[in-house]
């Protein structure tokens, strides 16, 4: 490796890591939360089978299922703007994850809230508890302990996907390192680095997943005993 280009990936380390740190982990964080009030809406919508409202939310999940994430963005972006809604590049890319993730985490916790028993249900009216009350104490804690582990996967994924965000002008990591490729002319190495970057970050979130997933069997295994 040449002292030049050393020099580069020496530089454009932090370069690329600050976007990383004040756009990309922001924008996942804040769609994600999101995504997870609209999945736990659309899923127990649909748990409960409300007329009309559940087909609404099928609609939906079929719809951001079934089109390309980068499509979505493009939609919002730049195909609003005929209608005369405009948006900034930050927003539009945070109400296309949120919706787009909301929709696969809403398919995962509708699966996690039908593996519950009935019993567990009929338990709560019968200690008096209403339906809300029997979902947001008994059904739903036992539905996001089983949903965990693919909710987990899913933010994974989140972090990665915001690298499409550039496409709409959104200063995340993928847009520094474009940057910086074209004045270096150091493709290879370059978004070697920046996927070296999105690794770290990955591994970060899969360990956090790991000591999650440990504590909620403990609990899991307390609440057996």
């Amino acid at each position: 490796m040449s002292e030049r280009l050393l020099g580069i990936l020496l530089d454009s380390f932090w370069k690329i890591l600050l976007p990383g740190l004040t756009v990309t982990i922001p924008l996942t964080v804040i769609a994600f939360a999101l995504a997870m009030v609209i999945a736990v809406a659309a899923a127990l919508v649909q748990f409960a089978n409300v007329p009309v409202l559940k087909q609404v939310c099928r609609f939906y999940i079929w719809v951001f299922r079934g089109t390309p994430l980068l499509v979505q963005l493009f939609v919002v972006f730049y195909g609003l703007p005929n209608l005369g809604i405009l948006m900034e590049p930050f927003p539009a890319a945070v109400l296309v994850f949120s919706l787009n993730e909301g929709a696969y985490c809403a398919e995962t916790i509708r699966a996690a809230l039908e593996s519950v028993p009935v019993g567990q249900l009929e338990a709560g009216y019968c200690v008096g508890m209403s339906w809300w009350q029997t979902m947001r104490r008994i059904i739903l804690p036992q539905a996001m302990r089983t949903a965990f582990p693919s909710l987990s996967n899913g933010l994974i994924a989140m972090v990665k996907d915001t690298s499409l965000a550039a496409n709409i002008t959104v200063a995340e990591m993928f847009m520094a390192t474009k940057e910086i490729v074209a004045w270096s002319y150091e493709p290879l190495a370059l978004y070697m680095e920046l996927g070296l970057i999105y690794l770290i970050f990955s591994t970060v979130l899969t360990w956090l997943q790991g000591v999650g997933e440990r504590k909620l069997g403990a609990y899991e295994t307390a609440e057996v005993d």
